[in-house]
């Protein structure tokens, strides 16, 4: 009886051994198939399908059927974005219908602070069909919110929760509408305006009415996701934040036209305790135009820029026409242990007219050096390198770009010229009071940071299959 119950006993054990045996290989099975299934969609182009499920409740949005007080429910939504954000709680999703949303009574900005809540564009006026595309929700403020806009057009401060995210889907940024530009006259070489172009050159930024204006800015911890969105003419960085502590994913999004850089992510955590807690992936993005800080184009004018504090994984992107760089990897972290440096990888990218594919210091005397694509192999501080080529001479992308401003940037000219008069009256007084005389210097240049039209640059998704920003696919 005893070796029966025994028996019995190894049975039951090797067949509960048996469906555990199963079910890990079930799961594993099922992990991989998943994992299968998301390469092919990217390996076809379907890179904006993904998606991530959300925790809360759905807010609706609409500005030609909303209401300022309704529930904002699909059959009663709300008419004001900002409303809509400060209703909601962690996990909440706002989707939004077509229409350009300029926050609270149009003062041009809006704002999520101290709470996880994402933001779903691109949905028609009932909320039946999902096109990013084909309905355009926006954020294009005018001459008529300078002055009220804060710092940038959606300003991001989440910071709490580690384990929530944060999903900004198919948003289309621009401020050409709110910046002077110098009159569109080709004839004036004052004006930097090339044939064809809709404006001049950018007056300049930080003097009034031009401010200092990001699209997204702020700083959020945990997971944090920007895809399908259009960022056009910035005067002050599209993308710039900090990442405090989180794994970050920005794809299948258009950069055109934007000063400073397109994208800037800093890490915000102390890298000897928080090394490699802040990681960003940025892919599958059409980065184009990023321009210097000032019409003299001494610094500045990056795609993607490798700062400190978090680890960069860039692939699957098109950098074209980026002023100084499309990647920036001049910034140094060699003071901390080798295992607590940020982790950098560039590869699979597609490249043509840049001043440098990627440019980082050089060794001595204060000179930058800009590295081509086929040469990122001899560059330590990329983990991994391989397939970063410039853009096949047999790709149609370039004749998608608007042909007026890439021909004006292809024959792009800074012109400088010194004067000096020593009977000036100026100078005539400063050696009345013992002063040094003094010459003056003109820069003028053909183009700097004129606006790019927002028509155009919506053409740019899906213009290059698998690089770039593909066609976002709706829900």
């Amino acid at each position: 009886m005893k070796d029966y119950r025994n028996s019995v006993l190894i049975a039951v054990i090797l067949f509960v051994m048996g469906l555990a045996a199963e079910a890990q290989v079930g799961n594993f099975l099922q992990r991989a198939k998943k994992t299968v299934t998301e390469k092919t969609n990217e390996s076809a182009g379907n890179v904006a399908s993904r998606t991530l499920s959300t925790r809360g409740n759905a807010i609706y949005v609409s500005l030609e059927k909303g209401s300022a007080r309704a529930e904002g429910t699909k059959d009663a939504p709300m008419k004001d974005i900002q409303k809509a954000i400060d209703k909601a709680t962690n996990g909440d999703m706002i989707r939004i219908s077509q229409g350009n949303y300029l926050g609270n009574l149009d003062r041009g900005w809006i704002q999520i602070k101290g709470k996880y809540v994402s933001l779903e564009g691109g949905w028609n006026d009932d909320f039946t069909e999902r096109d990013p595309i084909k309905y355009i929700t926006r954020i294009q403020p005018s001459v008529e919110q300078r002055g009220t806009i804060g710092q940038g057009l959606l300003m991001i401060e989440a910071t709490s929760d580690k384990n929530s995210h944060i999903i900004i889907d198919g948003l289309f940024f621009d401020l050409g509408l709110v910046h002077e530009y110098a009159k569109a006259d080709p004839t004036d070489e004052r004006f930097g305006c090339p044939e064809g172009c809709e404006t001049g050159r950018i007056m300049p930024v930080g003097n009034p009415p031009n401010k200092t204006i990001r699209l997204i800015g702020g700083k959020v911890a945990g997971k944090f996701i920007v895809r399908n969105c259009m960022f056009l003419n910035a005067s002050f960085n599209a993308i710039i934040m900090t990442n405090m502590g989180g794994d970050w994913e920005i794809y299948n999004n258009v950069f055109v036209s934007n000063l400073y850089a397109s994208c800037e992510i800093n890490g915000g955590l102390n890298q000897n305790t928080g090394a490699h807690l802040s990681t960003v992936d940025f892919h599958h993005n059409t980065v184009l135009f990023s321009w210097p800080t000032t019409k003299e184009m001494e610094s500045m004018g990056y795609g993607y820029r490798f700062k400190n504090g978090a680890d960069h994984n860039v692939h699957h992107n098109i950098f074209g026409c980026n002023n100084f760089g499309a990647l920036d990897g001049g910034w140094d972290d060699s003071n901390l242990p080798a295992n607590k440096r940020k982790i950098c990888s560039a590869y699979d990218n597609l490249f043509f007219m840049n001043k440098g594919d990627l440019v980082i210091a050089g060794t001595s005397g204060g000179k930058w050096l800009y590295v081509p694509s086929k040469r990122f192999e001899e560059v330590e501080m990329l983990t991994k390198y391989e397939n970063n080529r410039e853009l096949p001479s047999t790709s149609k992308f370039k004749d998608v770009i608007d042909q007026a401003y890439l021909k004006g940037f292809a024959s792009l000219k800074v012109m400088t010229t010194e004067s000096y008069d020593p009977n000036s009256a100026a100078n005539l007084y400063r050696e009345a009071h013992g002063l040094n005389k003094q010459g003056t210097s003109t820069t003028r240049v053909s183009m700097f940071g004129n606006r790019y039209n927002f028509d155009k640059a919506v053409q740019l998704f899906g213009a290059e299959p698998g690089y770039g920003a593909q066609l976002p696919i709706g829900n």
